[in-house]
């Protein structure tokens, strides 16, 4: 297979090679506690498509930027805003009548030039705009939900193994990442939870198809699932979720020596 000619760029990833054969990607928006929006996950099959294929890469790293968050899922104001969380409300204002239209409803005019009367009458204003057909509505969520899916799912498709080191707030889509990575260790600091609940939203991007599979407990799973509780580093070793809860060095620098140091 011919090497990609070049690796993708995005604004929200660096890629970095700290190792030879060590590719990193770094989810790259801090001061939002690297949630994400949009043109992050339509960017993640293109970077893990790449690095896929490349040969100068084995192994992969993937973190979140800053000492605050891997991710805190879903940024919930911009996709309240666009895409298929929006809920968009039929208008129901009617056109205001001109000054023309008010100056000559009703009233008795003339026509010229014979001077035959007739009255005027305002045309009636226009139906309410119909609300969007329930079936055409659920079908777009629908695509837009399974491309979702998809590029998330690129990150278990990628024929390199995976480490996602885990550090501070991993919330919602930083669960359904780290699911489809091949090995996770985590910061003593790191703090867990599927919040798709606390929103009204069911967490079918990644979590609830492989979280069952990841762990020993089906009942723990729905623990955490249908209350969206918060669990910490401790219990995620525990149950299986992480592989290693990285004491030495604190934090997300001694998480990412310990990935170093596992990936050469």
């Amino acid at each position: 297979m011919a090497e990609p000619a070049q690796p993708p760029s995005s604004q929200y990833f660096n890629l970095t090679y700290p190792l030879p054969y060590v590719a990193h990607v770094e989810i790259n928006r801090p001061d939002k506690l690297n949630a994400f929006i949009e043109p992050m996950w339509l960017a993640l099959p293109q970077i893990f498509s790449y690095l896929s294929t490349a040969s100068s890469v084995r192994v992969i790293i993937l973190s979140g930027a800053g000492s605050k968050a891997f991710t805190a899922g879903l940024d919930i104001v911009a996709a309240s805003q666009s895409g298929p969380l929006v809920q968009s409300a039929p208008s129901q204002s009617q056109p205001s009548s001109t000054p023309s239209d008010t100056a000559t409803n009703g009233q008795t005019l003339y026509s010229q030039p014979t001077g035959t009367p007739y009255t005027t009458q305002k045309p009636p204003p226009p139906p309410p705009t119909a609300p969007p057909d329930p079936a055409r509505l659920a079908r777009s969520m629908l695509n837009q939900i399974t491309i979702f899916q998809d590029c998330v799912s690129s990150l278990e498709k990628c024929a390199k193994p995976i480490i996602a080191v885990l550090h501070g707030y991993c919330y919602g889509l930083g669960i359904d990442l780290s699911l489809c990575a091949d090995v996770r260790i985590c910061a003593p600091d790191a703090k867990f939870g599927v919040k798709e609940v606390d929103v009204g939203l069911a967490a079918d991007i990644s979590t609830l198809s492989r979280l069952g599979k990841s762990v020993a407990s089906a009942s723990w799973v729905k623990d955490v699932c249908l209350t969206g509780r918060e669990f910490d580093a401790s219990e995620a070793l525990r149950m299986g979720f992480v592989s290693q809860v990285v004491e030495q060095g604190g934090g997300k620098e001694g998480c990412m020596a310990e990935a170093l140091r596992w990936a050469g």
